[in-house]
């Protein structure tokens, strides 16, 4: 929705609102805020709150920190979760003291990446997230556990999925805040749900899914829970993805669709396909960020670990979705929901944009259960595997000039270094698998 200051001043004083967070993400996708009162919206709303960026996790040194936050007006928002002292919401786009964007702000990331796509004539790239989540059951003191709260499994209803309440109350004030859901329902592990929205423009589904995270966690407290967005928290089960669902338009005309191609694909998704599957390997480090990323990416859980494509077959990495026309989308399945969505988008497009601009021939489909298929006819048929470690995905995303190139030097040597530190601590700390399986054996 569009919003002019005076609209944005109007609400805030109908609605009583007596503070306004203006949000912005941190390099590893944390949602960070600047919380002021209604007296300080108009210095707001001219640009001009300042923040120490020196304490945001991947922004800059100590002795460069100013920065100031610019809000996009239509993101305003008032919460509906708050009725006393309400309290409203700004995105912002982060910028230097000189007036320059940011360019270690994930938000700006995107919109540079979108820059490229308009220059070569797609003026929107429409996304639809799929972000999946866990609801766990609270202690006594509040904190989280891992029991769960239901034994309900894909599309259950209750009494068997005890989280169908929470996930109502999420939907309602999703929609109060101006999302338009297409369903909501209970995935395949216990405890695991998905809420549906409508597919957006990129920087609108990216903030869609920051806001979304920030609802589902509220309203989960409020009903004595915990939603997690950890890929994988339970071993044994499903992990939690985010499928992006991807289309390019020029206008109002999709540009992956052609009436005349058997599978209804133009010249274009193909060569985006081509592009998203030469650079996965390179980009997963981003789209799958934590360690524990790499537990969901195993075989037998329905994720995807292989790169390939496929319109009949949900084990590669790669889905085309059976809608046609308008709807012709590309699915990429690999993304989890502990991903930072403007670098995930990013990325994947920089690589669909790099398989257009180098006419990139994609492989053959593949149509057959690759979970089934063994390593030898996995390499005859041409089917890499995603990094199977953090490790291995950030040697992969230095080699990729692609990937490098979409996330600038600032964000890749920050993001890089931030996530070795993580690496490191996981690769030195005694698990207790490690004392299970071996301090009584030696």
């Amino acid at each position: 929705m569009t919003y002019t200051r005076e609209d944005i001043t109007r609400i805030a004083k109908e609605q009583n609102v007596r503070f306004i967070r203006l949000q912005f993400t941190d390099l590893l996708g944390s949602i960070k805020n600047v919380e002021i009162p209604f007296s300080q919206l108009e210095k707001a709303l001219d640009n001009k709150m300042m923040f120490d960026g020196s304490s945001i996790e991947g922004y800059v040194r100590i002795e460069e920190s100013d920065m100031y936050l610019y809000p996009d007006l239509s993101t305003w928002v008032v919460f509906p979760w708050v009725t006393e002292n309400r309290v409203a919401r700004l995105i912002c786009d982060v910028y230097m003291p000189d007036g320059t964007p940011f360019a270690g702000d994930p938000r700006g990331i995107l919109k540079r990446a979108l820059e490229e796509a308009e220059e070569m004539g797609y003026t929107t790239m429409n996304v639809g997230p799929e972000p999946e989540f866990f609801l766990f059951q609270t202690d006594d003191k509040g904190n989280p556990t891992t029991e769960l709260n239901d034994q309900g499994g894909y599309f259950d209803l209750a009494p068997t999925d005890l989280g169908e309440n929470c996930r109502r109350d999420i939907v309602l004030v999703l929609e109060e805040m101006g999302f338009e859901i297409e369903a909501s329902h209970h995935e395949v592990a216990p405890g695991q749900h998905e809420i549906d929205f409508k597919y957006a423009s990129a920087i609108k589904a990216a903030d869609q899914i920051q806001t979304f995270k920030l609802v589902v966690k509220t309203i989960a407290r409020q009903h004595g829970l915990h939603a997690t967005f950890m890929p994988k928290p339970l071993f044994g089960m499903n992990g939690s993805g985010m499928h992006c669902h991807q289309s390019l338009f020029k206008g109002n005309e999709n540009s992956f669709y052609d009436a005349n191609d058997k599978l209804g694909l133009s010249t274009v998704a193909r060569q985006y396909m081509a592009g998203v599957l030469r650079h996965a390997r390179g980009f997963a480090a981003i789209t799958n960020p934590t360690v524990n990323s790499y537990k969901r990416l195993v075989p037998g859980y329905e994720a995807p670990c292989y790169v390939a494509w496929s319109a009949s077959n949900r084990s590669p990495m790669i889905r085309i979705p059976a809608s046609r026309g308008l709807s012709t989308r590309v699915e990429v399945r690999n993304p989890d929901p502990a991903a930072n969505p403007y670098l995930a988008l990013a990325v994947m497009l920089k690589a669909g944009l790099d398989g257009i601009k180098n006419k990139m021939a994609i492989p053959a489909p593949v149509d057959r259960n690759i979970y089934v298929m063994s390593e030898e006819e996995r390499i005859d048929s041409g089917i890499p595997s995603l990094p199977i470690n953090l490790k291995e995905a950030l040697t992969e995303m230095l080699r990729d000039d692609v990937v490098c190139d979409a996330l600038g030097d600032h964000a890749l040597s920050h993001f890089y270094e931030l996530k070795e530190i993580e690496w490191d601590m996981y690769r030195t700390q005694v698990h207790q698998w490690e004392r299970d399986q071996y301090l009584t054996m030696y």
